[in-house]
């Protein structure tokens, strides 16, 4: 019988591991396939800030899985299709941007759990369902225990109900947003002011205190810390910072050359 491929990053996760994970913001499929050949656990694919159609995401996902990497997709606020295209294209787990308070986390959940969790239409003919081969009730299953949903907190309001939100059933892990949060409380960019720490250390005692998992965005440098603090699911860098670091170092080498023979 066929099944639905397994999570790394859950396994990772419930072993008490940690999850790396890196965004690409290009929608080539070989980008996707060099990062996820690179041996991360996960690849952020984004429908939210960057304007890739599902076609180009469906074959991201595709790359991945070819190495047996994980995808979430930040999705759209829009319509539930807009939540649920993205599994049924067999990415591993969505992540809904601006989750605002206990109420939104659990109209998320009735959108894109299956029974008795929540109420997504089932369908079963698309690639997570392996086309109609994976028997209705295992699908069912399946998808409930190997997929994750991943609700952003990046913004104060949500703040206040944190405990609640972290309590909600289906929503696995809490990450926190430290670029619209900053932005939202009025200190843009500074994500070292003492608010956006405090917040995102509320976010993460409340996952871990009602068992969810803690995600978080870090550099190579702030890693360990956010470690230490208890992050589980931690996505270091991007395509785009790679490649204008990259190619900001070849400009660079040109122009100290340039400089050298003037002189």
């Amino acid at each position: 019988m066929a099944r639905m491929r397994r999570s790394r990053v859950l396994e990772k996760l419930r072993a008490g591991k940690i999850a790396g994970c890196v965004k690409l913001n290009l929608g080539d499929p070989r980008v996707a396939d060099i990062a996820a050949a690179s041996g991360v656990d996960c690849l952020w694919l984004d429908l939210e800030h960057i304007p890739n159609d599902l076609r180009e995401i469906e074959n991201q996902i595709r790359a991945a899985k070819v190495h047996d990497v994980d995808t979430v997709v930040r999705v759209s606020r829009g319509s539930y299709s807009d939540l649920v295209y993205p599994l049924e294209m067999d990415a591993t787990g969505i992540m809904v941007p601006h989750v605002m308070s206990a109420e939104d986390a659990r109209k998320i959940v009735w959108q894109t759990r299956f029974h008795p969790i929540g109420r997504r239409p089932m369908d079963g003919g698309n690639a997570d369902g392996a086309y109609c081969t994976i028997p209705a009730a295992e699908y069912v299953r399946q998808a409930n225990e190997e997929r994750f949903v991943v609700a952003q907190i990046e913004d104060p309001e949500p703040l206040a109900e944190l405990d609640e939100i972290a309590q909600v059933p289906g929503i696995d892990i809490l990450l926190f947003g430290p670029g619209d949060f900053s932005h939202a409380i009025g200190c843009v960019g500074r994500l070292d002011d003492p608010r956006v720490v405090e917040a995102e250390r509320r976010v993460v005692e409340a996952a871990r205190r009602h068992g969810k998992f803690a995600g978080a965005v870090a550099t190579l440098e702030s890693m360990p810390q956010k470690i230490a603090a208890g992050v589980q699911m931690i996505n270091v860098g991007a395509d785009v910072l790679a490649l204008t670091e990259y190619f900001g170092r070849i400009a660079r080498a040109f122009q100290e050359h340039d400089a050298r023979v003037g002189a």
